[in-house]
């Protein structure tokens, strides 16, 4: 019973919060393996510097995203990753915020590694890069570029969501010189960089993310088991049709709907929805 009611509150969450309980639980079974076998399995899926380490755990370039060095490092990041999620996902559905996160991710480790393989310099910082601060980053710059004169409360003053992006950026581009964490933050670059244009595209009309939801999808393919399907009776294709043809037809009414107020959006910003397609909008992201 238990279980099922984990299970049930779990489905419930949005994809943002779903990601969060998994850091959570990451966090939570790597500091149990370290105490109980007082060794750690972590290192398998850390993404090292090395190309060569690299090459033998590929894999490494996304599941980095999951480990964190304490509890300083997820709490932050999991906070940015609640906040921004809130408003991405009364944009956007999950499949968009999975394309921005982890294609932050995966730049972000890529940058990482290139950084340590071109400047050697770097090379006596970090031994590998861990925590979910692209992929955060990303979604945080999405926004922030995507509704940029939006404002939002921080602590006791109104601000601009482009003031929050540009405030980060900045913060990563001085501790490149005066903080420690170098690959760290070069990796944060990388996935604001990310977030900066794919948001500027989609303005623009061009998903650039449309590819990775291609291969997202093909992979789930692969994996999946097909089901038997009974042939169905001669006397049912005909109503059949037409009850695909009126489903067919509310999802491109609702889509309609919905890039209307993204075109409002993005020519006079959010502020200027009214209540009613503020409410459309959240709940079109609750139910994809």
């Amino acid at each position: 019973m238990a279980t099922g009611g984990l299970q049930y509150n779990f489905a419930r969450l949005n994809i943002a919060e779903k990601l969060i309980a998994l850091n959570v639980l990451v966090l939570i079974l790597d500091g149990l393996s370290s105490a109980l076998f007082g060794t750690s399995v972590a290192d398998w899926f850390h993404l090292p510097k090395d190309l060569m380490e690299f090459f033998g755990q590929p894999w490494s370039l996304v599941t980095y995203s999951f480990f964190h060095a304490g509890l300083g490092h997820i709490f932050w990041n999991m906070i940015m990753l609640y906040f921004a999620g809130r408003i991405f996902l009364n944009l956007f559905d999950n499949q968009r915020f999975i394309n921005v996160y982890f294609l932050g991710v995966i730049l972000g480790g890529i940058v990482f590694l290139l950084s340590y393989n071109v400047f050697p310099t770097l090379l006596n910082t970090n031994t590998a890069l861990i925590g979910a601060s692209a992929g955060v980053t990303a979604v945080l710059i999405f926004v922030c570029a995507y509704i940029p004169n939006q404002e939002v409360r921080v602590i006791f003053f109104n601000v601009k969501l482009w003031h929050v992006g540009v405030f980060f950026v900045l913060v990563d581009l001085i501790q490149i010189n005066y903080g420690g964490n170098v690959g760290g933050r070069l990796a944060h670059l990388g996935g604001a960089l990310l977030g900066y244009v794919y948001a500027r595209q989609l303005l623009n009309g061009k998903d650039i993310g449309a590819g990775f939801t291609k291969f997202r999808s093909a992979i789930l393919e692969f994996f999946k088991f097909k089901e038997k399907k009974a042939p169905l009776k001669t006397v049912y294709k005909k109503n059949s049709s037409k009850r695909k043809s009126a489903v067919d037809y509310d999802k491109e009414a609702h889509q309609r709907k919905i890039d209307t107020i993204l075109d409002k959006i993005s020519k006079s910003g959010y502020e200027s929805l009214s209540k009613a397609e503020k409410d459309f909008l959240f709940k079109a992201g609750k139910e994809e």
